[in-house]
């Protein structure tokens, strides 16, 4: 279906507005998947928080322009589909990679993260990045521990006084 020139420019908009706002983008060539299999795809994006477009590369060069997602220029060669991951940086990647195992004609191109521009190759390192509540867990975790260890520090002197009364009441009751 041809699109007219207001149609090109209104896609161009929506795209570049969720580009400016996306933490990262994964592109995969979708070739050879059936439309099962892109159906099941998108109800999965749209569970983890993933905007997912199939969008002409030149349409996509002109959204990309002036967002952090101007490096991925190069990668935009082919049927492509685009995975913007909106909450967490690693969503998409880990939507492509759990689908490229399911799917082999599923191909995954290129990644951005916060600017960047990576190969494929590095697709499991940004899918094994922590979720938004993995990381705030961590986090919490870590600013706790100082506390923590204090408190088991200062009760540490009366839990010794305890046992050693224990045991001195045990020894008295064995002798008598």
């Amino acid at each position: 279906m041809a699109l007219n020139l207001e149609d090109k420019k209104a896609i161009v908009a929506e795209v570049s507005e969720v580009a400016s706002g996306a933490m990262s983008l994964v592109v995969a060539d979708y070739r050879g998947l059936d439309v099962p299999a892109m159906t099941k795809l998108r109800i999965k994006a749209r569970e983890n928080g993933v905007y997912l477009r199939i969008i002409r590369n030149t349409l996509a060069r002109r959204a990309f322009k002036g967002t952090e997602l101007e490096c991925m220029e190069s990668a935009l060669v082919g049927p492509l589909v685009f995975g913007f991951a909106q909450n967490e940086p690693g969503a998409a990647a880990r939507l492509f990679k759990d689908f490229a195992k399911e799917n082999e004609t599923f191909e995954v191109k290129a990644l951005s993260v916060a600017g960047q521009y990576y190969g494929a190759e590095h697709l499991d390192a940004v899918a094994a990045l922590p979720t938004r509540k993995e990381a705030l867990s961590k986090l919490a975790a870590t600013l706790m521990a100082p506390a923590t260890k204090l408190v088991r520090t200062i009760a540490e002197p009366h839990s010794m006084l305890v046992r050693a009364l224990e045991d001195y009441r045990k020894k008295k009751e064995g002798n008598a």
